[in-house]
C-alpha cells in the first residue's frame, strides 16, 4: 500500500526493500510517514557506505566504522592502520552489509520513535 515510498530512498536494496515491507506492516499511514521522515536521515545509503570505506583505507583508517556508531572498532582500524588493510578491504568488499547491518538498527530505531510519537 505505501510501498512505493520506500522506493524513494536512495540506494535501497531489495533486501532492505523486504526488510522495510515486513518490519512496518502493522503502521498505519501517518506512523508510516513519521518512520520514513525518522529513518531516511539515520540509514546509510550502501554507495556512499563504498565511498567511506576507500576513503578509510586510503586516508583515516577506520572512518567508515566511526560513521556507522562502531566506535571501538573505529579505533582499533585508526591505530592499526585499517588492521593492516586486511579489515579496510574486507570492509570495501562487504560495504553493502555494512550498510544494511546500520540501516538494520536504524529501523528498530525509527520504528520505535514512529509509535512513540503517536501516543503524544
Amino acid at each position: 500500500m505505501f510501498d512505493s515510498q520506500f522506493m524513494a530512498l536512495p540506494g535501497i536494496t531489495p533486501q532492505e526493500y523486504t526488510y522495510l515491507q515486513t518490519a512496518t506492516s502493522g503502521l498505519n499511514e501517518q506512523q508510516l510517514r513519521t518512520f520514513l521522515m525518522i529513518y531516511s536521515g539515520k540509514r546509510k545509503n550502501p554507495s556512499d557506505m563504498l565511498l567511506f570505506c576507500i576513503i578509510g583505507m586510503f586516508l583515516v583508517p577506520g572512518l567508515q566504522r566511526f560513521i556507522i556508531g562502531q566506535i571501538g572498532m573505529g579505533i582499533l582500524y585508526l591505530f592499526t592502520g585499517g588492521l593492516c588493510l586486511i579489515g579496510s578491504i574486507i570492509d570495501i568488499v562487504n560495504h553493502k552489509d555494512l550498510a544494511f547491518e546500520h540501516n538494520q538498527k536504524m529501523v528498530f530505531e525509527s520504528l520505535q520513535m514512529s509509535r512513540m510519537s503517536n501516543f503524544s
